[in-house]
């Protein structure tokens, strides 16, 4: 391992250490700077992306590469040090799920290891520490393979990200900490002190679009309420941030907006609790991850802790192309839209001004349409609710305080909670819940007859154009008009909240106009080059 020159260096000291290598910026963190090569043209392109990245993002371009650890989990020590000798460990954070070396979920205690190994981990981050005469909050960085083996990574000399919840299951104000340390003051306990209490689980809620392959959005926030944030005996709610509702999410930053965490007395409890979280967590204006975060929340391999920095590209190699609802939950959800707009449909009967004998009456059987099925029930309301029967014969009992106009929906569908997102669109509602984005309609037996001879509206073919797939500076077009590309072959660099991307052919074809030069601002979906 060693700081690299160039291009050539990096190629050659990559065949002495042995594909495949990452190549990392000497002054980074948060994923800037950091590229993985599998081979000599990767390490080439990876060096040029990792040295402009570090220049962007830190002022700083120096380059070194080390091996890369394939299948690894991360997981890391939180130690705090004061100016008297002491140092302890306040225990690990999984830092596992990540994409494109950015951490996306992380929780604490991390759910792989056992007494042993996070004793032993503990004890030689505090050793590093006291080695190098380090004080205040810093974390020491490992990546742990399956057997519980475990390998120094970096130091982060400095308070990280997801330090909350280190603090929620320690019960110690890490910020308060490095104050007093740097004020002169003796730790106030002993490592015997920090027992770990409970569960915790923070997400990260970054500006960019899941449907898009993750690439930045920007735009302003038209809408922008977080849950409530709580604290009791049984859970905990916590939202740090620094965007506001109508603040605007620009393209010279990082895309994190937010980070969302739950503490509970078990894991399981804290993940329901963060689902929930996620679930009311309204954000408009701008592309988000949060139908991501909510389907990782509900994968089995998530729930069940089986978890590697692979788990991402493992289990969304196309991308996310969002959640398709269980039955179960489908079902809940078709009940639910029909009591909603049922509520709906007696309000627009009450408009003033309307003709004697021309009520609009309601009726009780109406279809639901989601998913690409279609549900038919029967509705009977009284003062505390409705039952919504199928044509199965089984029914649900639904109640709520939602009225039309409303954005949130807490529906109680047979005891369980079900929170819907709720937007409108003609004959029924765009429904956001637990990943997954419907547009639910709810027509009456006749309108549903009639709705399904209706022509299906294309998208126009776009097939012929590179179109930019984020709001970015063009750094490089790598073709010219009349060359003739290759799939895979690299076309142009998009920069966007620090980060570059390198757009590749889809196909085999010929440029036949550049629309876009270096150093010009497109928006999405504007046209950088069109092919014959």
């Amino acid at each position: 391992m060693g700081l690299i020159a160039d291009a050539d260096e990096a190629v050659k000291i990559s065949n002495s250490i042995g594909y495949p290598v990452m190549i990392k910026a000497s002054a980074g963190g948060g994923g800037k700077g950091m590229r993985i090569a599998w081979n000599d043209e990767e390490a080439r392109d990876g060096f040029q992306s990792s040295k402009n990245e570090a220049a962007a993002s830190f002022g700083d371009d120096r380059i070194f590469i080390e091996k890369f650890v394939t299948q690894p989990r991360h997981i890391e020590i939180q130690v705090l040090a004061d100016k008297h000798g002491n140092a302890v460990y306040l225990h690990e954070r999984e830092c596992s799920i990540q994409r494109r070396n950015q951490k996306v979920v992380e929780e604490a205690p991390s759910p792989f290891l056992d007494p042993a190994t996070r004793k032993a981990m503990g004890e030689q981050a505090v050793a590093l520490a006291k080695a190098v005469g380090y004080t205040s909050a810093g974390t020491v960085e490992f990546i742990v393979d399956g057997q519980k083996n475990f390998y120094f990574l970096e130091m982060n000399t400095r308070l990280q990200v997801e330090h909350p919840v280190t603090e929620l299951i320690t019960g110690v104000d890490l910020v308060e900490q490095m104050i007093r340390v740097a004020n002169g003051e003796k730790l106030p306990f002993a490592q015997k002190d920090l027992k770990i209490n409970g569960w915790a689980i923070e997400n990260r809620l970054y500006a960019e679009d899941p449907y898009r392959g993750f690439l930045p959005s920007i735009g302003r926030l038209t809408r922008y309420r977080p849950p409530v944030e709580s604290a009791s005996a049984e859970s905990v709610v916590r939202n740090d941030t620094g965007v506001y509702e109508g603040g605007e999410i620009s393209m010279y930053y990082d895309p994190m907006i937010a980070k969302l965490c739950t503490w509970a007395p078990t894991r399981s409890e804290a993940i329901e609790g963060m689902r929930q979280a996620l679930d009311t967590f309204e954000v408009e204006g701008i592309g988000h991850n949060l139908p991501f975060l909510s389907a990782v929340m509900d994968h089995p391999r998530f729930v069940s802790g089986e978890i590697t920095t692979a788990f991402i590209a493992e289990e969304y190699p196309e991308g996310f192309q969002g959640v398709t609802l269980p039955a179960e939950t489908l079902r809940k959800i078709a009940a639910a839209t029909a009591a909603m707009n049922r509520v709906a449909e007696i309000r627009r009967t009450r408009i003033t001004g309307t003709l004697g004998n021309h009520e609009r009456h309601v009726g009780d059987d109406w279809v639901v349409g989601a998913q690409g099925e279609e549900i038919a029930v029967k509705i009977a309301a009284d003062r505390d609710g409705s039952t919504v029967t199928f044509a199965d014969g089984t029914s649900h009992r639904v109640s709520s305080d939602w009225t039309p106009g409303q954005s949130l929906a807490r529906v109680n569908v047979d005891g369980d909670l079900v929170v819907l997102k709720v937007g409108k669109i003609p004959s029924g509602f765009r429904i956001r819940t637990r990943g997954a984005d419907l547009k639910v309609h709810v027509r009456s037996p006749r309108q549903a007859e009639l709705a399904r001879l209706m022509p299906e509206k294309l998208p126009p073919d776009t097939s012929k154009y590179l179109l930019c797939p984020m709001p970015g500076l063009i750094v490089k077009i790598n073709v010219e008009e009349g060359q003739e590309v290759q799939e895979g072959q690299a076309l142009a660099t998009v920069e966007a909240m620090k980060m570059e991307n390198i757009l590749r052919a889809e196909r085999k074809g010929t440029v036949k106009k550049i629309a876009a030069a270096a150093g010009a601002s497109l928006k999405v979906d504007d046209v950088i080059m069109e092919f014959e």
